[in-house]
């Protein structure tokens, strides 16, 4: 009970009892994805083929569960660790995301879909002050923000 408080107090504090877990946190932090992502990636580089469905259980509970990490996931974490020591690490490559199912880098054809909501609020805002004009009864000047001068009062107003 006393680590549960712990963990609570300091979330972020490493567990000293288990090294090699803590070195497949470090790196999944590296490439910006989760822990069982990586144990995805390392299975695929160590046996070339993904993980298969039936082993995915076994694996999650043996890691989350009881800390057991496998030897090529414990290989693969501190090859990641040492390509990012040595500056060689792109955590955006899409290598390292291929399990993301909605990771992309860019918007889809962000540029256009941007122009099209502008050129609609110009439209909505540009016919909402046309409008405004001729629905007022008295024609005033077109001035941002507005300035009102009445006949009736000679005053301007500074």
């Amino acid at each position: 009970m006393p680590n549960f408080f712990q963990t609570l107090m300091k979330p972020d504090r490493e567990d000293p009892g288990n090294a090699d877990q803590s070195d497949v946190a470090r790196a999944a932090n590296i490439l910006m994805i989760g822990e069982f992502q990586l144990l995805q990636l390392a299975y695929f580089e160590w046996h070339g083929e993904d993980l298969p469905v039936a082993l995915i259980d076994r694996l999650f509970t043996a890691y989350m569960l009881h800390a057991q990490v496998p030897h090529w996931a414990r290989h693969y974490a501190r090859h990641i660790i040492d390509q990012e020591a040595l500056g060689r690490i792109d955590p955006n490559d899409p290598g390292y995301h291929r399990y993301d199912a909605d990771y992309v880098t860019h918007v889809p054809e962000g540029l256009i879909k941007f122009c099209k909501v502008a050129a609609v609020l110009i439209v909505c805002i540009g016919g909402a002050v046309w409008i405004a004009q001729f629905a007022s009864a008295k024609r005033l000047p077109f001035q941002f923000p507005p300035y009102v001068e009445s006949p009736q009062d000679n005053r301007t107003i500074p």
